[in-house]
């Protein structure tokens, strides 16, 4: 994925997947419709897909062997139908089954959403994993890329935001971070993003609520868009992917690269 063009990368948010408190769905039925949104994506002009496991919800810290497995199968039919880079992020913090997962199907970067520090969030206390992450990095070598968030969405933190980035950067290992608003859907504060962008010497990304007006706001000042709400039909979070509304965006990013 080139940074240089400040790629737009379009979520997949699964069903409820075999082993959370909500399946009820068969597998066939999680993998038909994660593989719909992911094709809608990609005809859409978008630069990448991050799949994801929200609708899991209430999420564990880490997740069971029925969810990486059941991950793995809905990953591995979109990698084989799209052509798009895929990423993988595992909620709550599963770095080590993203890493897993993205591993197997071929994926090209997870998302971690606690790489360095702590957050306080409704699942409890969740610790960074930079150092299991960087274990198993180094175990099953690959050109996967970790992208991690910084004072991650849906949490509260004490350390300071300039601390944070730095640490997730340099003694973290990120590969890129990810800057949030305060919940899904929610805009990135701007000041806050030009801040990690000042800080980090690794690109950064916008991680919620970017709009058609939100993306041309801040364009300046990131070095990429992971978009989920805005795209989904009626931009409600639970709906399909929308062509139209993805297509909007898509041509938008266009045109600010030129």
């Amino acid at each position: 994925m080139e940074f240089s063009k400040k790629p737009l990368i379009g979520m997949v948010h699964l069903k409820p997947l075999p082993g959370s408190y909500l399946y009820e769905d068969a597998l066939a039925d999680v993998i038909e419709a994660a593989v719909r949104d992911a094709k809608v994506i990609e005809e859409a002009g978008f630069d990448a897909i991050m799949i994801e496991n929200f609708g899991d919800t209430p999420f564990p810290k880490n997740v069971g062997k029925p969810t990486v497995a059941a991950f793995t199968a809905v990953a591995q039919e979109i990698k084989r139908v799209t052509s798009l880079p895929v990423g993988i992020n595992v909620l709550r913090n599963d770095g080590i089954a993203a890493y897993s997962i993205a591993y197997a199907v071929g994926g090209e970067f997870i998302r971690v959403n606690v790489l360095s520090g702590v957050a306080y969030t409704d699942q409890g206390i969740i610790e960074g994993v930079a150092h299991e992450l960087a274990l198993l990095r180094r175990l099953l070598p690959s050109g996967i890329k970790v992208f991690a968030d910084v004072h991650v969405k849906h949490s509260t933190q004490f350390s300071r935001f300039e601390d944070a980035v730095r640490d997730t950067v340099e003694r973290g290992m990120a590969d890129a971070v990810i800057v949030s608003g305060r919940a899904t859907g929610f805009p990135v504060e701007p000041q806050k993003l030009q801040t990690a962008k000042e800080i980090s010497t690794k690109p950064v990304l916008v991680g919620s609520g970017t709009t058609p007006e939100v993306l041309k706001k801040l364009w300046k000042f990131a070095d990429g868009f992971i978009v989920g709400t805005w795209i989904k039909e009626k931009g409600r979070i639970h709906n399909p992917v929308d062509l139209e509304r993805a297509e909007k965006l898509a041509r938008i990013a266009k045109m600010l690269r030129e």
